[in-house]
């Protein structure tokens, strides 16, 4: 749509309105104002204490599901430090598992959602999608030089989406390659091929999935061997049957694991020799490598036929080249999603795409180098205490107590207590992981954060 033409467009008046700008400047001072005060971690105010655990206690048993910490946010916060309702301030080195990749209350965020309040409509979907989902679609595409982009209201959904798509085009085939250790979601379909368990118990199986080794830096050559064999043992046992391979270049709930080009490429040749799908899930990775995908970062590019992306995207999608294109009728979803999430979504990706952050000199690779410095220093101190750092990019992970879960499940517990909220990876070992809000931490933060880790440490164990 031309310039001109959007000049006649009623929307195009109110976005000129001189009374929106207005308020989206006494907005964004206000915000500002009440948010410089968030500056430092505080324990919670001992008279919203009783009120707040009694907030908790009547939310659990609303949900039927206990949360895992005693997390209410006040919706306030300030780059990677956060309020709670009771009171409490924390370094947030979780951000909601990877969403709050700019931190609490960044302004671009904010002027974001005013616009997203002044739109017609909350959600976005399959028959009504207005122009800022073609504008995210659009900048997904060029970003990543694929064909085509579906956008969905989760990453679960996008990952659905890319094996109806997979499926679709190698019909019959009807089984699917993953690597061990994977985490692809918790829908029905995808808990059968998430390498948990506990996941899918008292689930009826509805896909058939194998699993390859992952890859394994101490071994290289070795375990990329064991892993093409492992392949090539299934692709002949099930000759033609493998739809797709489902590939985590980075596994995030598995611990951090890392990939390498040569081993992801071993792979991806034989899968295309044999027609089989090559499905990247960037749901976690996305935005937090050296390169805006994942692999982009290992170029993968020639091999790669599907993309699933979310958490920090706020929106989700699937991308796919033309060759899977699927027919009509395969993909359709009332909401496709918010309209808060896409301008929100654009506003980091823009931030990202244009703010020095890729690359060997860029922001994810000088903030992961600062702060894996500061976790080598605790575990050259405390060797017996702590292992790592493990990870890539705005993915940290450590190993502490030689990766006991219980004890690990306790350490991540008293961090939440002395003011930083972390999360567990892993399961032999089991990690400390931190998806960390690139956007806006500070090598103050980092000093702040790793301080609390090597005292917590220390102190209670």
């Amino acid at each position: 749509m031309s310039d001109l033409s959007r000049h006649s467009l009623a929307v195009e008046a109110l976005a000129q309105d001189p009374r929106i700008a207005q308020a989206k400047k006494l907005l964004q001072s206000a915000v500002q104002e009440h948010t410089s005060k968030i500056d430092r971690i505080k324990g919670p105010d001992p008279l919203l204490q009783k009120g707040y655990e009694a907030q908790l206690a009547k939310f659990a048993q609303a949900r039927g599901v206990p949360l895992y910490y005693p997390y209410l946010g006040s919706g306030i916060g300030n780059g990677a430090l956060v309020e709670l309702l009771d009171g409490s301030v924390k370094y947030d080195m979780i951000c909601g598992i990877g969403v709050h990749y700019l931190g609490h209350h960044h302004l671009a965020i904010t002027s974001a959602l005013v616009d997203a309040a002044l739109s017609d409509v909350v959600m976005q979907g399959n028959l009504q999608q207005n122009g800022d989902g073609a504008e995210a679609v659009a900048l997904l595409l060029q970003a990543s030089k694929m064909d085509h982009c579906f956008l969905s209201s989760s990453g679960a959904m996008a990952t659905e989406n890319a094996l109806k798509i997979a499926f679709q085009k190698r019909a019959p085939a009807c089984r699917l390659l993953a690597f061990d250790r994977c985490f692809m979601g918790r829908t029905l379909a995808l808990s059968q091929v998430t390498d948990k368990p506990a996941f899918r118990e008292g689930l009826p199986s509805n896909l058939f999935v194998d699993y390859l080794p992952f890859y394994d830096a101490a071994h290289p050559e070795e375990s990329t061997a064991q892993a093409v064999k492992v392949l090539i043992g299934y692709l002949s046992r099930h000759p033609k049957e493998y739809a797709a391979m489902c590939f985590e270049l980075v596994q995030g709930e598995g611990g951090f694991n890392l990939g390498s080009q040569e081993f992801f490429t071993a792979l991806m040749q034989i899968l295309k020799q044999n027609d089989v799908a090559v499905i990247v899930d960037e749901v976690q990775t996305f935005g937090r490598t050296p390169q805006l995908f994942a692999f982009q970062h290992y170029g993968l590019e020639k091999y790669v036929d599907i993309v699933t992306l979310g958490k920090l995207s706020q929106f989700c999608a699937t991308l796919f080249n033309a060759p899977y294109k699927p027919r009509l009728g395969l993909l359709s979803q009332t909401f496709t999603s918010s309209t808060a999430a896409i301008r929100s979504g654009i506003a980091i990706i823009q931030e990202l795409l244009n703010g020095g952050y890729f690359g060997p000199a860029g922001k994810i690779e000088r903030i992961h180098s600062y702060f894996a410095s500061r976790l080598q220093a605790i575990s050259q101190r405390h060797p017996h205490l702590l292992q790592g750092p493990f990870g890539i990019g705005a993915m940290i992970a450590f190993t502490p107590f030689g990766g006991d879960k219980a004890m690990v499940n306790k350490y991540v517990q008293a961090l939440f207590k002395a003011g930083v909220i972390a999360f567990i990876a892993g399961e032999n070992p089991a990690r400390v992981r931190f998806l960390v809000p690139v956007g806006v931490i500070t090598l103050a933060d980092i000093d702040a954060v790793t301080k609390i880790v090597e005292e917590t440490l220390v102190k209670n164990f």
